[in-house]
C-alpha cells in the first residue's frame, strides 16, 4: 500500500470509530443517568427489585433513540455515502491494481 492509500484507509477507520462513539453516546449517557438515579432511589428506599432498574433504562433508551433517530440516522447515511464515494478513488491507486 502506498502512503496515500494507507492515509485514506486510516482516516476512514478513524472516522468510523468516531462515528460509533457519537452514535452510541446519547443512549448510553441517558441510560447511565437513569441507572444512577434509580440506584440512588433504591438505596434511599431500600427497594432491591431488579426490574426497577431495567425498565426505566429501557424506556429512556427507546425515547432517546426515537428522539435522536433522524439526527443519528442522517449522520450514518452521510458517512456511508462518503465511504461509498471513496471506493473509486481507492481503486484508482496504483498499489491496488
Amino acid at each position: 500500500m502506498t502512503t496515500s492509500s494507507t492515509t485514506l484507509v486510516l482516516n476512514a477507520i478513524r472516522e468510523g470509530l468516531l462515528l460509533v462513539l457519537l452514535l452510541s453516546a446519547p443512549p448510553l449517557i441517558a441510560s447511565m443517568l437513569v441507572g444512577f438515579l434509580v440506584g440512588l432511589f433504591q438505596a434511599a428506599t431500600q427497594i432491591q427489585d431488579q426490574t426497577l432498574a431495567f425498565v426505566p433504562k429501557l424506556v429512556v433508551v427507546m425515547v432517546v433513540l426515537v428522539a435522536m433517530g433522524p439526527v443519528l440516522g442522517s449522520t450514518l447515511v452521510r458517512f456511508t455515502q462518503a465511504m461509498l464515494l471513496a471506493i473509486p478513488s481507492l481503486a484508482s491507486l496504483p498499489s491496488l491494481r
